[in-house]
């Protein structure tokens, strides 16, 4: 059985350097990623069709990142059953606190998994994580990472026990 597909939704084209590392993470991991730019407030009927025939067309988690008001994540999971991850951009003199809160205030019965302002890369690992349950070739590949990352931690407190400061 194939992966199903990750979608990166964004609010505009200039949260493409943001969400980068999302695309570039899924990627790594061997799963299919399409990318959008959809307007919860300018395009909100696109919006509402792309969420509504995700599950359909193949995907089987969406990653919604927008800035300022920050509703994109909540309108693509109004309209779909797939989990939704947003990511608040910092893109206003809030510093993303905006966005960090318009994602993350969800009302009951439209939940929505939240990452770091900015925190692509955390995205696209919980949608691995999301997608691996019920693939075991991407849980391997994931678990492979996660010993990978605890190689690097564990050199560095070496060198560290080694040198004097």
């Amino acid at each position: 059985m194939p992966v199903k597909k990750a979608a990166i939704i964004m609010g505009s084209d200039s949260d493409i350097p943001a969400v980068a590392p999302a695309k570039k993470r899924l990627e790594s991991l061997g799963i299919p990623v399409e990318a959008h730019v959809f307007s919860a407030h300018r395009t909100p009927a696109a919006a509402a069709e792309f969420s509504r025939n995700a599950r359909k067309n193949g995907f089987g988690v969406i990653i919604a990142a927008a800035g300022k008001a920050a509703h994109l994540a909540g309108a693509l999971a109004a309209q779909t059953t797939l989990p939704v991850i947003g990511i608040p951009i910092k893109s206003s003199t809030l510093d993303g606190l905006d966005a960090l809160l318009s994602t993350v205030q969800m009302p009951s019965g439209v939940p929505v998994a939240t990452v770091a302002i900015d925190g692509a890369d955390n995205a696209a690992l919980l949608a691995a994580q999301i997608l691996a349950v019920g693939d075991d070739e991407l849980s391997e590949k994931l678990m492979q990472l996660k010993e990978e990352m605890a190689r690097v931690v564990a050199e560095k407190d070496e060198a560290l026990q080694n040198r004097e400061w």
